[in-house]
């Protein structure tokens, strides 16, 4: 729902929020066990079945812990969250390098399996460092919805709205500042997409030192799938 220019000047009080909704996360990791799940078989380090069964696994708990919003959190949650975006990162990562490998030291005739094979890595690497960016800044969704700004962890990212408190009142009105306005797993989506594709942060700026390796991997992921693999895909199918 589009929120109104009166809803953003009036600020609510982050203890009294309902938190923000557990769908999108829950969507966006499917979509990355279902990308895994049509990799060919070769850039597989394990059965098929074996590292989704272990996602949907560490996914249960979560949505059992908080099933519509995420209000609640503690060290479980919080490790099983880091984990599972750990194992889908670090999945798609091993995708990528076998298919590097395949494309370097074997004879790959394959060319349209291997564009949509670099194009699954691509969209997952997408997927995977946007639910990273979103676990991560200013302590996670929870913290940031249920803790008042004077307790949130320092920030990894700045986003257009923390500064432009100063800016048109139009614009102003939804400013961190002053409408409360906190980055949910859209905006996280937006910084891997653009991330991806300008391979150099946009609007959004990475401050701390573990944001910055992050977006640094993410971008040389990216520039390696995007030029090396899809070029040679094209050239094969020449």
């Amino acid at each position: 729902m589009t929120r109104t220019r009166a809803d953003a000047r009036t600020r609510h009080p982050r203890h009294e929020r309902r938190g923000e909704a557990r769908l999108p996360a829950v969507i966006a990791t499917l979509a990355a066990v279902v990308l895994y799940l049509a990799l060919p078989q070769r850039l597989l380090i394990a059965p098929r079945y074996v590292l989704p069964a272990l996602e949907l696994l560490l996914l249960v708990p979560l949505v059992a812990i908080n099933p519509k919003r995420l209000t609640r959190q503690t060290r479980t949650f919080r490790a099983l969250s880091l984990t599972l975006v750990g194992v889908i990162a670090a999945s798609n990562l091993v995708a990528l390098g076998l298919l590097i490998h395949e494309l370097v030291y074997a004879d790959v005739k394959d060319g349209r399996g291997l564009l949509v094979a670099a194009l699954q890595v691509w969209l997952t690497n997408i997927i995977v460092f946007g639910l990273a960016y979103w676990e991560l800044d200013r302590g996670g969704p929870v913290s940031r919805t249920q803790l008042p700004r004077d307790e949130l962890p320092l920030a990894d990212f700045r986003f257009p709205q923390d500064e432009n408190d100063d800016a048109v009142q139009e614009v102003a009105d939804g400013a961190s500042r002053s409408s409360d306005w906190v980055p949910t797993l859209t905006d996280y989506l937006y910084v891997s997409v653009t991330n991806s594709t300008a391979f150099s942060p946009t609007d959004t700026m990475p401050l701390s030192t573990r944001a910055k390796l992050l977006m640094t991997i993410q971008s040389v992921s990216a520039l390696l799938t995007s030029l090396l693999v899809i070029a040679r895909a094209v050239s094969i199918l020449h």
